[in-house]
C-alpha cells in the first residue's frame, strides 16, 4: 500500500526565485507518498517517479535556492503488449527471405468503403503467381487514407484469410512515434508478420532523432526499414541504418535511392529489397539484392516472379519496361489504380486526391497490355478503356 500522504504549499517569487510558505497565497501545491510525486502548477497535473531530483527539489525550497530543471530522456515505463500465442509468428530469418513481395492496393466500394470480396480476388492472384508476401497498407495500398481502425482491420483480415500462404508485413509506421507504436502493437497482436517503417516525414527530425525513433519501434517484432526520400524529403543515410542495424528485429531495407546504396548495404552482409521496379532486375542479379517490394507486380505477378527467380532475363526486364514507365508517369497509385479497374479486377472507385489518369493515357495502357500479352496481366475480362464518367470520386470516406 502507499504510504501516507502529505501535502505541501509553497509560492515561487519569479522575481528573485526565492520560494517561501504561504498557506493563502500559492502558485502550486504537491501531495506525496513514498514511490511519486503529483505535481499540480497553475492547474496543470503531471507524475513523476522521486528519482527526478531537479523536478521537485525539497532542499531547494528550504535554502531558498532554485536552480534550473536539467534536460533528461524521460524513462518508458510501459510495458510491451505483446502475446506469446500470436498467430502465424515468423522469424526475422523467414522476412530476410522473401523475393517478390507486392505491396498491395486496397480497392473500393461506390461509398469508399473498402470493397472486400476484390480485395481476397486480388490477394489469391498474387498467391497462386509466387508472390511470397504483401505490403498491406502502405503507400500503393493508400494506407495514408486510412484511419488507423481501417488499417489494422486490413491488416487482420489479411492475416486471418492468406496469413498461411503468404507474410503478411503491416505498413505500421508514421511520422509519430507514438502513432507507429501503438499501430505496430496492434498490427502484431493481429499476427502480422513483419512492420514497415518510414523515417518521419514533413516534421523531420535530426539524425539522432531518426535512431531513436526506429529504436524504438523495432523492439515490436521483425521489421523492414523504407527509404524514399522522393516522399519523405529525407534520406535514411547509411549511417543511421549502421547504427540499428545490430537490432535482432532488423530485416533489412527497402531502397529506393538506387543500386550504388544496395550495393553498398549487401556489401556489409544486410538483406536489401529495391523499392523501385524499373531497377529491381538489375539490382536482383547485379548488385546482390533480395528482390523487390513491387508495385508493378499487381498487374502481372507471374512475370514479376520470373523476374526475381528465374535468373537474369534481360528481354523479359524490356518488355515489362514500357508497363512500368507508364505506371509511374504520375505518382503511385494513380496509374496502378486506374490500370486496375481498366482490367475489370477492381471498381473504378477512388479514394481522393487521387483521380484516374487523362483518356490518352488509359488508351495507351490498352496497347501496352496488348503488347505484353493479356494473358500475363490479373484478371479475366478485356481490358477497357473506361469513360471519365465511369469513375467515382470519393470525398468523404
Amino acid at each position: 500500500m502507499p504510504g501516507p500522504m502529505h501535502a505541501k504549499f509553497f509560492r515561487v517569487t519569479r522575481e528573485s526565485g526565492s520560494s517561501r510558505q504561504n498557506p493563502n497565497l500559492f502558485h502550486g501545491f504537491s501531495f506525496r507518498s513514498h514511490n511519486s510525486s503529483i505535481l499540480f502548477l497553475l492547474g496543470s497535473r503531471c507524475e513523476l517517479p522521486l528519482h527526478y531530483p531537479y523536478i521537485y527539489p525539497q532542499a531547494h525550497l528550504r535554502t531558498g535556492v532554485w536552480k534550473s530543471p536539467e534536460a533528461a530522456v524521460a524513462q518508458n515505463f510501459h510495458l510491451p503488449m505483446r502475446s506469446l500465442e500470436v498467430k502465424n509468428r515468423t522469424s526475422v530469418d523467414d522476412i530476410k527471405g522473401l523475393r517478390l513481395i507486392t505491396a498491395i492496393k486496397t480497392p473500393y466500394l461506390p461509398d469508399g468503403r473498402f470493397d472486400l470480396e476484390a480485395y481476397d480476388a486480388l490477394m489469391n492472384m498474387q498467391i497462386m503467381n509466387g508472390a511470397q508476401g504483401v505490403i498491406v497498407g502502405g503507400t500503393t495500398g493508400e494506407g495514408h487514407l486510412m484511419s488507423w481502425d481501417e488499417h489494422i482491420m486490413l491488416i487482420g483480415h489479411t492475416v486471418n484469410c492468406f496469413g498461411s500462404s503468404i507474410k503478411v508485413i503491416g505498413n505500421t509506421g508514421s511520422n509519430s512515434t507514438r502513432e507507429a507504436i501503438h499501430a505496430s502493437e496492434q498490427g502484431f497482436a493481429v499476427g502480422m508478420h513483419a512492420a514497415l517503417h518510414i523515417n518521419p516525414y514533413y516534421g523531420k527530425t535530426s539524425l539522432q532523432g531518426m535512431i531513436s525513433h526506429f529504436e524504438t519501434v523495432l523492439s515490436m517484432g521483425p521489421t523492414i526499414i523504407y527509404n524514399v526520400p522522393s516522399r519523405t524529403g529525407q534520406d535514411i543515410p547509411p549511417t543511421v541504418i549502421s547504427k540499428i542495424s545490430g537490432n535482432p528485429n532488423m530485416a533489412g531495407v527497402k531502397e529506393c535511392v538506387g543500386n550504388d546504396r544496395i550495393r553498398e548495404y549487401v556489401d556489409g552482409g544486410m538483406a536489401i529489397w529495391s523499392g523501385n521496379d524499373d531497377e529491381c532486375h538489375e539490382a536482383r542479379w547485379a548488385y546482390g539484392a533480395v528482390g523487390v517490394i513491387s508495385v508493378t507486380s499487381n498487374l502481372v505477378p507471374g512475370l514479376m516472379y520470373e523476374l526475381m527467380f528465374k535468373g537474369k532475363n534481360t528481354l523479359l526486364n524490356s518488355k515489362v519496361m514500357p508497363l512500368i514507365k507508364w505506371l509511374f508517369g504520375e505518382p503511385n497509385p494513380i496509374g496502378l489504380n486506374t490500370a486496375l479497374a481498366q482490367l475489370g479486377v477492381i471498381r473504378p472507385v477512388f479514394r481522393l486526391p487521387y483521380v484516374p489518369l487523362p483518356i490518352a493515357k488509359r488508351i495507351e495502357f490498352v496497347r501496352i497490355v496488348e503488347g505484353i500479352g493479356r494473358e500475363h496481366f490479373v484478371g479475366d475480362g478485356d481490358v477497357e478503356v473506361l469513360d471519365d464518367d465511369e469513375f467515382v470520386l470519393v470525398g468523404r470516406y
